[in-house]
């Protein structure tokens, strides 16, 4: 035991020493950081950019007809296309709106031309326009009353709320569960292939320099082995650990800066909707529309985090971790004992990847149905069960779920922790062969 406490102390103190670590730990909760705030902060700003648009209208039914916003600026002409097109550079315009003349039988195209990119979101707007004001010209010619399809159109804010054993509800959103489900799945994969190479990489290193051969006189190859695994496995965790701390804190003081004038936003909205209810339909609501309404959105999708368990989530990730990294790291070492060179590795590489590739193809199928029968069963499968929990988890996991996927990962552990150590204890000694899946075989049954 004191000689496997040696080996892990060596591996632990070795690898956190290096600059490579005290990098990735500093940058890794400002990137995790970044990709929660930075999506929700430029939905607050107004980042497009002004645009004024020449119209060519030959169809000479949207004059003056287009809508325009802060940001897009339509101006009619009588010239023709083609003299616009001649003379746009000699002007301020930025791109040139063509509408055909048969436009409403179906038969023409609208064009953009342009001197930069007008962007996605430009193009979409002028498209969504014209359609819609088409449809109402084809309504209005077979006399559909325009008013009173308008009215009858009705959109509707659609908020889930989870209603527990006690009665009491809570408001939550798919989107976040599924964005926070990636991300962890993300970070499983992550680390479970960052540290169980490293393992590899470290095995391989100390066969090519005939280290080993001086360590094997002293320890046994499974205490070698599991010194190995253990050490780097502590390496992780406190990486996990720096990164669990700074991220909170990163978090919570870019939340304090940026998002204060939203929630002022936000509290003035619930104030309006309370008048509004109060006072009946009779009150001006166009207040909520204000321009501020995209922070406000923001900041009610920020407020869904809190529905989200992080505490359990932080100790099933710990565990999934810990366990997925142990039963997978023992299949990495057997694979550096077994080969020479890293340029030997590839060919038993796959049988190793395959699960946890097949674990994020899966996961687009589970994010829709989380406790659905294939969610369970790839939940069960050690091999996939530490991605595929990690992204159900958000979502809720029922306890029995939970349980039979912790003690089948614990039992594919043991499991691939026996036979990973068979293929050690030859392999690592065992030089200037190539080695075939047939030889392995022949390795696990050595007495």
């Amino acid at each position: 035991m004191n000689k496997i406490l040696l080996i892990i102390q060596r591996e632990y103190l070795t690898r956190v020493k290096k600059k490579s670590f005290i990098v990735m730990t500093l940058l890794g909760p400002i990137l995790i950081s970044g990709m929660m705030i930075v999506p929700i902060w430029l939905a607050t700003r107004d980042h497009e950019e002004k645009q004024k648009i020449e119209v060519v209208d030959d169809s000479y039914l949207f004059r003056d007809s287009i809508p325009q916003n802060k940001n897009l600026k339509f101006v009619y002409t009588e010239k023709s296309l083609d003299y616009t097109q001649d003379n746009f550079f000699k002007t301020d315009f930025t791109a040139i709106l063509y509408i055909p003349s048969n436009i409403l039988s179906g038969g023409g195209t609208v064009k953009i031309f342009y001197k930069e990119p007008p962007g996605i979101a430009t193009e979409e707007y002028i498209k969504s326009g014209i359609e819609e004001m088409i449809y109402n010209f084809k309504l209005q010619k077979y006399n559909v009353d325009l008013s009173t399809l308008k009215n009858a159109q009705t959109s509707i804010n659609l908020v889930t709320e989870k209603i527990s054993a006690n009665g009491t509800t809570e408001k939550t959103s798919t989107t976040t569960q599924m964005g926070v489900g990636f991300i962890l799945g993300i970070l499983i994969y992550m680390f479970i292939f960052l540290y169980g190479a490293q393992v590899m990489r470290g095995v391989i290193e100390e066969k090519t320099n005939r280290i080993v051969e001086v360590i094997i006189s002293s320890v046994r190859p499974f205490e070698l082995m599991m010194g190995k695994i253990v050490g780097v496995a502590l390496v992780g965790l406190t990486q996990f650990l720096l990164w669990l701390v700074l991220t909170i804190s990163i978090y919570t003081v870019s939340q304090n800066m940026l998002f204060s004038t939203i929630k002022t936003e936000a509290f003035q909205k619930e104030q309006i909707k309370e008048e509004v209810f109060k006072k009946g339909t009779n009150l001006d609501v166009a207040r909520l529309d204000k321009p501020g309404k995209h922070g406000i959105k923001a900041y009610e999708a920020l407020e869904t985090f809190s529905s989200i368990d992080f505490t359990s989530i932080v100790l099933c990730f710990l565990f999934y971790f810990l366990a997925g990294y142990l039963m997978y790291s023992a299949l990495f070492a057997a694979i550096g004992a077994a080969v020479d060179s890293e340029t030997d590795v590839q060919q038993f590489m796959l049988p190793i990847t395959i699960p946890l590739v097949l674990s994020f193809v899966i996961a687009q199928a589970i994010v829709k149905e989380p406790n659905s029968t294939l969610a369970f069963w790839f939940s069960i499968i050690p091999l996939t069960s530490p991605v595929i929990m990690m992204v159900r988890l958000p979502f809720g996991v029922p306890v029995l779920d939970l349980t039979l996927s912790m003690i089948f990962l614990v039992l594919g552990f043991i499991f691939t922790t026996w036979l990973a150590s068979r293929i050690y204890r030859t392999g690592i000694l065992m030089y200037g062969k190539k080695v075939s899946y047939r030889e392995l075989w022949k390795w696990i049954f050595y007495k």
